[in-house]
């Protein structure tokens, strides 16, 4: 699987790394506990299992882009939820978004959820958050509404585990 992720600017980046660690300090799942060096702040553009990169590199040429943040945004699923900081899909935003998926091809069924119209933009701060959780989590993420920038490309291969950045 490949996942190609649009990265924040720097200041954007510390912020959402500042709200990892007010959750592992209030003793919640983070997105900061995973010490890996390909984790960081990121948003996921598209999802495929073998898709043609070179397509992407004229891509990066489009960036930056300005990225608006909103408020938390929940996923839940079975008693426990995904936490996030939403991101406000803007028309330039969009524009990429489709030009990534125009370039990779139709998605498959199960990355149905990345495709345009589908597709719900969020920088990730906890995944498998109790539901009874959720208050302490938004308490303690404290996000509010900010505006960055989009400043990078990369490319992350499941597989492999590796980073490819194009930006």
């Amino acid at each position: 699987m490949i996942s190609v992720e649009v990265l924040p600017d720097a200041a954007t980046d510390a912020l959402a790394r500042a709200a990892w660690q007010r959750l592992i300090d209030a003793g919640l799942p983070s997105a900061g506990r995973h010490t890996g060096e390909s984790n960081r702040p990121h948003i996921t553009v598209a999802v495929r299992d073998s898709p043609d990169l070179d397509k992407l590199a004229d891509l990066a040429d489009l960036l930056p882009l300005t990225l608006r943040l909103g408020g938390v945004l929940l996923f839940p699923r079975s008693g426990q939820a995904v936490v996030s900081w939403q991101v406000v899909v803007t028309a330039p935003l969009a524009e990429f978004h489709r030009r990534v998926a125009a370039a990779l091809g139709p998605a498959d069924e199960r990355y149905a959820h990345t495709a345009p119209d589908d597709w719900t933009p969020h920088v990730t701060m906890a995944r498998r958050v109790r539901l009874a959780d959720l208050g302490a989590a938004v308490e303690a993420i404290d996000l509010s509404p900010h505006v960055g920038e989009v400043t990078g490309l990369r490319i992350w291969d499941a597989t492999s585990r590796t980073v490819t950045t194009l930006r």
